[in-house]
């Protein structure tokens, strides 16, 4: 899955001059990267803000729909979306009234509001698992579902598979070298060896995952219904279900997490497909781009959690933090719930996905490039192989950072924004057929420059 030589070093040259190029363009973000950096580290309060690969950040002055404007005035069709945060586009307006309202009453009070039995049910009516709990990221919920997982079986271990991602759980920073789990050596500050309780896999493997549970030592498997976070790598016909199958005959509980593949439909990937795991994570766009978070599970897991609770020592559990489940977070997601995350706006989010995913294929074949372009509902991602991608090992062969770098600073510089980590695209509520013609249009230039068609 090697680049081509040429390809290579024309991104590299391109990759250049784009920078040349972005700096020209933004003379206030340039002022304000260097003021915030006096006290912000790159000048950013988040370092992955960095990751855009620009010679400084881009600083925005508003966000709404499907449009971003930056502090220098330049408008920009948002495909990148808050890399799914703000997957129904910024502020949605059910959702910015809904905050509007209840900021007026109160935030946080560590007590539970009026919505909460609203929200209990629509959360249990879309996603089909009867209980539920509230937290700030999915990150939290994973960490939670971790926790949980390990106290009602008994076991220790955790089983993901090569390739995933789920925020910042400790347990999830392995990769296989080989056949081997190791810790990635890219995490930070680790001073226990994660490998020693989590076992890694490859995706798509119903074999191996057989193989390691057959131990009968794995508490949980956490895993998404497709690797996102890499080259998107889909799930083969009956994969998740033949996984969820072999976790219930060595009695393993599994957690889908959909913080992505909430891209699939209205009740994600789990509900598409008629998925009943044990536990169900959704975070980052299910309040509408608020902090929050929520993880499900079933009536058997809640009982096993009261029957642990009862013989547990007086004491912290440690799941959960102080702003969990506050009034702020639960108004926002009921908006979100009721009026944003309909049918009819997945029905047109999917529907401009396809006519996004037709276009990139249609400028890559155009250009003689072996590369594809995999979908799932909202979400389209240019990958660089000449097939689908089968599990972790061939989306890490498959990815080229400067490639990626000379794309994406391509589009940045004539107003459209991907997600900088790969290849990535969202479509919104709020995207117009314009703005997916704008895009495919831009990402046929870009290859053009790549190919050496094109003078920039």
């Amino acid at each position: 899955m090697s680049m081509p030589p040429d390809i290579r070093q024309r991104a590299e040259a391109l990759v250049a001059s784009e920078r040349e190029r972005f700096a020209a363009l933004h003379p206030r973000s340039r002022q304000l990267a260097a003021e915030a950096g006096e006290h912000f580290p790159g000048g950013v309060p988040l370092h992955w803000m960095l990751d855009w690969e620009t010679p400084f950040p881009l600083f925005v002055q508003c966000a709404e729909g499907s449009t971003v404007t930056d502090i220098d005035g330049h408008a920009y069709a948002d495909f990148c979306l808050g890399d799914t945060g703000a997957m129904f586009g910024h502020s949605p307006a059910p959702v910015a009234k809904a905050i509007a309202e209840q900021a007026a009453k109160g935030l946080t009070a560590m007590l539970p509001s009026a919505l909460t039995a609203c929200v209990g049910q629509l959360l249990s009516d879309r996603f089909g698992l009867p209980f539920w709990q509230v937290t700030a990221t999915a990150s939290d919920a994973n960490r939670a579902v971790v926790r949980w997982a390990r106290a009602l079986t008994g076991r220790r271990k955790v089983l993901v598979f090569d390739g995933c991602y789920h925020g910042q759980v400790e347990d999830a920073f392995v990769k296989l070298d080989g056949t081997v789990t190791k810790m990635k050596p890219s995490l930070l500050g680790q001073v226990v060896d994660i490998a020693e309780n989590t076992i890694a896999l490859p995706f798509n493997d119903l074999e191996a995952v057989e193989a390691a549970l057959a131990n009968e030592d794995v508490a949980l498997i956490l895993t998404e219904p497709a690797l996102t976070n890499t080259a998107m790598v889909l799930p083969k016909d009956g994969y998740i279900e033949g996984l969820l199958a072999a976790a219930r005959r060595h009695g393993t509980l599994v957690c889908i997490d959909e913080t992505h593949t909430i891209s699939t439909g209205p009740g994600g990937f789990t509900r598409a497909h008629g998925l009943e795991p044990d536990f169900f994570v959704l975070g980052k766009p299910v309040a509408g781009g608020l902090p929050a978070a929520v993880f499900g599970f079933t009536a058997k897991v809640e009982a096993d959690m009261r029957r642990v609770l009862d013989t547990k020592v007086p004491g912290y559990s440690g799941i959960g933090t102080t702003l969990s489940g506050n009034m702020l977070a639960l108004a926002a997601m009921r908006a979100c719930l009721e009026e944003v995350m309909t049918p009819e706006n997945y029905a047109h989010m999917t529907a401009l996905a396809e006519k996004l995913a037709s276009g990139l294929r249609g400028e890559v074949s155009g250009h003689g490039l072996p590369w594809t372009v995999t979908q799932i509902g909202a979400r389209a991602e240019l990958v660089f192989s000449s097939r689908p991608l089968e599990n972790g090992a061939e989306a890490s062969a498959a990815i080229d950072h400067t490639v990626e770098r000379a794309i994406h600073l391509f589009l940045l510089n004539r107003n459209v924004l991907v997600t900088p980590f790969h290849n990535m695209t969202l479509v919104a509520p709020t995207t117009t057929q314009a703005d997916v013609e704008r895009l495919v249009t831009r990402f046929g230039e870009a290859l053009s420059a790549l190919c050496g068609r094109a003078e920039v």
